[in-house]
């Protein structure tokens, strides 16, 4: 089956904790602070991987999850990191996070890999906490937590020549005569399901990529036959060859078949149209052929090629143009710098990292840093809690809870976590 687009959830791997010990041993005095960090949590790895062509195997993974990392120990022994979870994708793979809509990373080179959501880093051990002031502190973290996404990934077929055209026009019979590969090919509409790649080489020993692109037919920008589905993979290719069916035995006009396929691909994507373009006259064999060839040449100014794919007439000439083509054009990437979240500048810093409502029970506290920073305290020892109570101090949440009228005493929530307020 060729999958070319799913939805899934990453999960990192939550950093281990910190462990709190000390050293006690007969023959050493004031032995001090000995609990070791945490291990990293496993990384979400998407890695390119050339025998793949279809995101079948993540077809029903609604959830990718690493590993915690390891807890500390003591003897300042530190804990273990977590194995990265690695995720084989085709090239050509696209990853997008869902919420923001930016784009994680387009895997277009052999072994190209991205992380696409961070482990959680260990928790400190007390041995991190000691200073002149405190040179025995009781207090370590809990591990980070993982990182979360949703992610689209999509597949975006790198191939140099695009394939279009109507359903039976010979797009498959003439992508089988020039290179290796074995599309199906029978005398009925959407024979061809999915989309096929062939290597070419010409006569003149260059070679260059084709994709041949099913399913296209009027109304398939918006759903219609096999729908957009495909139309994906020609927004990566450098040439467009629009094979047109110019016997007319389908009882169709060759010329409303050109004008109804540049239609549907302008409706995708506008910049496709500005892709060169030639044209591939096929079946040529047959009588009618001619005849109709030259009617469409009045309307159609765009180099124009004819052969006949099931007999192998014409093809060189074809090939050759192609690849000559292709030697004028340059690589160009996908997508634009500006919509890779690694290039986004954010021009202005939130001034409140944290939002602050009055509920009938409680003050409730939200906000990435301040919940990040209740998991990873340890609550159990009272350094850990004036350090979470500095901390809080730090971001102004004492003071933006003055300002909103929050008086001695009055509960405020984080998570799960509850405490009563406190003016100092």
């Amino acid at each position: 089956m060729f999958v070319d687009e799913v939805i899934v959830e990453v999960e990192a791997g939550d950093g281990g904790n910190g462990c709190m010990a000390f050293r006690r041993e007969k023959y050493i005095d004031m032995g001090g602070p000995y609990g070791g960090n945490g291990g990293r949590g496993s990384n979400i790895i998407f890695k390119v991987d050339e025998g793949l062509n279809t995101l079948i195997d993540l077809r029903y993974q609604r959830l990718i999850k690493g590993k915690r990392g390891s807890n500390g120990e003591g003897k300042g022994k530190h804990g273990k990191m977590a194995e990265d979870v690695i995720v084989r994708v085709p090239l050509g793979t696209v990853i997008t996070d869902i919420d923001t809509g930016l784009i994680i990373a387009d895997l277009t080179h052999k072994d190209d890999e991205v992380i696409v959501a961070n482990g959680g880093r260990g928790g400190r051990g007390n041995i991190a906490f000691a200073t002149r002031a405190n040179p025995a502190p009781e207090i370590a973290e809990n591990g980070e937590p993982g990182e979360v996404r949703k992610i689209k990934v999509e597949l975006k077929m790198l191939a140099d020549v695009g394939l279009v055209g109507m359903p039976s026009v010979g797009k498959s019979t003439l992508i089988s005569k020039i290179s290796a590969a074995k599309p199906k090919i029978a005398a009925y509409h959407f024979t061809t399901l999915s989309p096929n790649l062939g290597v070419v080489k010409t006569i003149d020993n260059r070679s260059f990529v084709v994709a041949d692109l099913p399913g296209l037919i009027e109304g398939a920008s918006l759903g219609e036959g096999l729908g957009d589905q495909f139309l994906r993979h020609i927004e990566r290719t450098r040439v467009i060859a629009h094979i047109i069916d110019m016997s007319g035995v389908e009882v169709r006009d060759p010329y409303e078949d050109y004008v109804i396929i540049n239609k549907e691909l302008e409706n995708f994507n506008p910049k496709i149209l500005e892709k060169p373009q030639i044209i591939i006259a096929n079946k040529m064999d047959i009588p009618s052929a001619a005849v109709n060839l030259e009617k469409f040449k009045e309307k159609v100014k765009l180099p124009i090629y004819p052969i006949s794919a099931i007999n192998s007439d014409g093809l060189d000439k074809v090939l050759i143009e192609l690849a000559n083509m292709l030697d004028k054009i340059e690589k160009q990437p996908l997508y634009e710098e500006e919509k890779f979240e690694s290039h986004v500048i954010y021009k202005f810093k939130e001034e409140q990292p944290f939002t602050i409502t009055n509920e009938p029970d409680a003050w409730v506290i939200k906000g990435e840093e301040v919940e990040k920073l209740v998991r990873m305290t340890r609550f159990s020892s009272e350094d850990a809690i004036l350090r979470f109570a500095h901390k809080l101090r730090k971001l102004g949440v004492d003071d933006k809870l003055r300002e909103l009228g929050a008086e001695e005493g009055d509960l405020i929530r984080i998570l799960d976590f509850e405490f009563e307020f406190k003016y100092n």
